[in-house]
């Protein structure tokens, strides 16, 4: 990934944070070739290495299901917004994009009977936390005979991750004014993702 120096997050936490919030991800490798993509929602978990672990599971039919041993790269999107040069305060500026991006890379393992099973379960847990004081949806909650249909059209896979990086492009390089000016456009916008980077924008700049 590109990363002009202003640009570059490497805190790992944080990097964490967000993947946990914007768990969908596009999970790319060279097949026959060429660049095959897919998209799943992944686990990130905490364990010995530093990085961390990713898990995700795919549909049998998916030519990356295929996939064991390979190095795969994986990349997840914040929140992005489109940013007017009129909102800087000032002449000379173009138009331009803010964005958070996070790409990790590592070898892809597939998982066993039980990991698999661990792999589902904690994926609605993750994802129904979200919607508390609604019950949490379980998997218990389907039949054994649906569950094993479930697990037959699917394989799950783990990659202990050997790189991550994250990219941060927030206006950090612009003048205060022109900073504010930004940010005071997109937290009145009417667009929710607009607000969240007008919001990842004071919260990023808090911290350097």
């Amino acid at each position: 990934m590109y990363r002009p120096r202003a640009y570059v997050v490497d805190d790992i936490p944080v990097l964490h944070d967000i993947i946990r919030k914007r768990s969908f991800a596009m999970i790319a490798t060279v097949m026959d070739g060429g660049v095959a993509f897919a998209y799943a929602p992944v686990v990130l978990s905490n364990d010995p290495r530093p990085l961390g672990t990713l898990r995700y599971h795919l549909a049998h039919a998916n030519p990356l299901a295929a996939l064991h041993g390979a190095k795969v790269r994986v990349s997840f999107l914040g929140p992005d917004a489109y940013v007017s040069p009129d909102w800087y305060g000032a002449e000379g500026f173009v138009p331009t994009w803010n964005y958070i991006a996070i790409e990790a890379s590592g070898g892809v393992e597939r998982l066993d009977e039980v990991e698999f099973r661990t792999l589902l379960d904690d994926l609605s847990a993750q994802h129904e936390a979200r919607l508390l004081p609604k019950t949490p949806w379980t998997l218990d909650k389907l039949p054994g005979q649906k569950i094993k249909q479930l697990m037959n059209a699917i394989v799950g896979f783990r990659v202990r991750l050997d790189t991550l990086e994250g990219k941060f492009k927030l206006s950090q390089d612009k003048k205060p004014e022109a900073f504010a000016g930004v940010v005071a456009v997109l937290e009145k916008s009417e667009d929710a993702t607009d607000r969240a980077v007008a919001d990842a924008m004071r919260q990023h700049a808090q911290k350097t």
